[in-house]
């Protein structure tokens, strides 16, 4: 930035300018430093828009880049919860899968039972025919005898 430069040569030449014995006053060359004022002057508006626009380039930049990072945290956390709906179906889909063997187990259970009486029941059903089919042969082998 050239106003630096402008600066600079201010402190140069008022670092070698001559002092007044017993003061700490200077004395300096007034047309000089009026000069460096004034080229100040017309570079100061130019130096302050290219700060403004430097500015303001800068807060669009953090604007966008606040942006950018709000989309990204909020893209990672759809993505978390589509992970943990996932998650939660797929244990759903377990839960049930242990839901329904369970049930068909139990079923199973049932139906061996059912048979098994049914079974029971009918030789029973047998036993007491047989039972009497044989106390009417005995009674008829004594009869015969």
């Amino acid at each position: 930035m050239e106003i630096f430069t402008l600066l600079e040569t201010l402190e140069e030449a008022l670092e070698k300018s001559k002092t007044i014995p017993f003061s700490d006053k200077t004395v300096v060359n007034k047309e000089e430093f009026l000069d460096i004022i004034k080229e100040i002057r017309i570079k100061l508006p130019d130096e302050l828009k290219q700060a403004k626009w430097v500015k303001e380039e800068r807060a669009r930049i953090m604007v966008e880049a606040q942006k950018e990072a709000d989309d990204i945290v909020k893209e990672a956390e759809n993505r978390i919860i589509s992970m943990i709906d996932e998650h939660e179906i797929t244990r759903k889909a377990y839960e049930q899968k242990a839901q329904i063997i369970e049930t068909a187990n139990e079923m199973a259970r049932e139906i061996s039972k059912g048979t098994k009486d049914y079974a029971d029941n009918l030789l029973e059903k047998i036993e007491v025919v047989l039972e009497d089919a044989l106390k009417t042969v005995q009674n008829n082998r004594k009869e015969l005898q």
